[in-house]
Parts: structure tokens; C-alpha cells; sequence
């Protein structure tokens, strides 16, 4: 913890290389990934700050959209697009993911019961080899489900229609440092 705190407090005495953050921001991109420690999406990206609009969950879920009980991820999604006015959408997953691993597996998760509910959300269930640390087919497939999840929401299906928005799946190999992102032509994860 000591080297968070060092680092604290030497950011803010740099004051001229954040005043321009207060005018406001714009991002392009939304980029909904996991809340795993080793997803750094501005490390990934090369990004600065105000050029991302992240939503972190366990295993980047994206929730059913309701409109009666909406949740925190919905709203965040719903800010960028309608507010921010995003162009793009990424969602990323990550090898080596546990919220997807446990589901691949089927662990039994009852000893975390929210963990437990929230990976409910992640219908259908992905599949992949249980034996694979990586869990480099489940996670793939997971974040396609997730894409087809976003088309649901309302805002974002109008905003597609209008070809103002783009999704985007992308997979980091977490012990490479690299990304592959889902091509339709050949419905393959290729190296960007």
C-alpha cells in the first residue's frame, strides 16, 4: 500500500497537465472490461485521461437492460451513449479470468453468494475446457454474449441503426500483454 500512497501524493503537484480535465470530457471509446487487478485498460490502450469511459465489473458483465430496476452498469452504459456520446463500444475480456473460469468449471460458489448472483447474469453459460487455465474459449465466447447483450438495450440498438456506434470484442492474453480482437469475417479472434 505504501508505494499507492507514495505515488498519491506526488500526482496532484502537477497541476498544469490536469487543469484542462475540469472543462469537461469527451471520450470516444467506452471500454467495459473485468475487474481484474491485471486489466489496466489505459496501460492496454496507451489511453490519457478523458479519453476513456471504463465500466469494470466481475467477469465484464453486461446485465440484462430493465428499465424498471435499472442497474448501476446500465446507467453507466447509458451516460456514455446518450450523454458522451461515444462512438465505439469495447468490451474485454482477459485470459485467466476466475469469474468466467468458475462459470466454464462450475465451481460451486455458494460461499460468495453475490459473487454467486451476479455471474447468474451471464446466461448462457460459457463453455469451454475446464482444464484450460487460460480459459481462452470460454472467455471468447463470453464476451460475444456480452456484445449480443448491449445489442438489447434500447438506446443502443437505435444508435446502431443509425450507424453511430460500433461494438467491439476483445480479448487480452493477460501473461502476453497482447490483444485480439473478433473479426466477423472469420468469426475468429485475430491479433490487432
Amino acid at each position: 500500500m505504501q508505494p499507492l500512497i507514495d505515488n498519491a501524493r506526488t500526482f496532484g503537484q502537477r497541476p498544469e497537465e490536469f487543469a484542462r480535465l475540469a472543462e469537461g470530457q469527451s471520450p470516444q471509446v467506452l471500454f467495459i472490461t473485468c475487474s481484474d487487478s491485471r486489466v489496466v485498460p489505459a496501460l492496454i490502450t496507451g489511453a490519457r485521461p478523458g479519453e476513456l469511459f471504463e465500466l469494470r465489473t466481475a467477469g465484464n458483465i453486461v446485465p440484462p437492460y430493465a428499465s424498471e430496476h435499472p442497474t448501476s452498469e446500465a446507467a453507466t452504459i447509458e451516460y456514455a451513449v446518450e450523454v458522451l456520446g461515444v462512438s465505439d463500444i469495447v468490451v474485454c475480456g482477459h485470459s485467466h479470468c476466475g469469474a468466467v473460469g468458475a462459470l466454464v468449471r462450475g465451481d460451486d460458489l455458494d460461499s460468495v453468494p453475490a459473487v454467486r448472483d451476479w455471474l447468474s447474469h451471464a446466461t448462457p453459460r460459457p463453455t469451454g475446457a475446464a482444464e484450460d487455465p487460460e480459459v481462452a474459449e470460454g472467455v471468447q465466447a463470453h464476451v460475444l454474449t456480452q456484445l449480443l447483450r448491449l445489442r438489447s438495450y434500447p438506446f443502443i440498438e437505435k444508435k446502431l441503426k443509425e450507424r453511430q456506434l460500433t461494438l467491439h470484442a476483445w480479448y487480452y492474453e493477460v501473461h502476453k500483454g497482447a490483444v485480439r480482437a473478433h473479426s466477423a469475417e472469420t468469426d475468429a479472434f485475430e491479433a490487432l
